[in-house]
């Protein structure tokens, strides 16, 4: 992961349907939505369960499984899930090490009001102090 790309972690412009090489294009994905296998594969990828991928963006298991692979999800799924990619992604680059970043994001963190980085990642406010705290961590400031 760690030299992979948001689009990368949703399965390639195959899964999407489209490539991803600016912000216009992360816009423009969670306008149109982004297919479930997509989301299916960024849960694979980040070695999350079906469960706790579909509370992070905010659906529930069920609805999930009651998808087609190919059918879109509603555009606040689909920008949390393009969020989420994009913290993995970041995560990657800073840690330069998928174990070192899962094991970060799973230990409660001070910085983080005590909390585990991946406990708030369910909230877009959530992310923006994970995204931060990761930019400390790249510029070697400790927190």
């Amino acid at each position: 992961m760690t030299d992979h790309s948001v689009e990368d972690l949703l399965g390639g412009a195959g899964f999407l349907g489209f490539t991803i090489t600016s912000n216009m294009d992360l816009y423009e994905a969670g306008r149109k939505g982004i297919p479930k296998k997509a989301l299916l594969n960024l849960a694979a990828r980040l070695g999350l369960s079906l469960k706790v991928i579909a509370e992070l963006v905010g659906i529930t298991e069920r609805t999930v499984q009651r998808k087609k692979d190919s059918d879109r999800l509603s555009r606040p799924v689909s920008e949390q899930a393009l969020q989420l990619a994009e913290v993995y992604a970041r995560g990657g680059e800073a840690f330069g090490s998928d174990d070192k970043l899962n094991a970060w994001l799973r230990l409660s963190n001070r910085a983080l009001g005590g909390r585990a980085p991946l406990e708030l990642l369910s909230s877009r406010f959530g992310a923006e102090m994970v995204l931060d705290e990761l930019g400390r961590i790249e510029r070697g400031v400790v927190s």
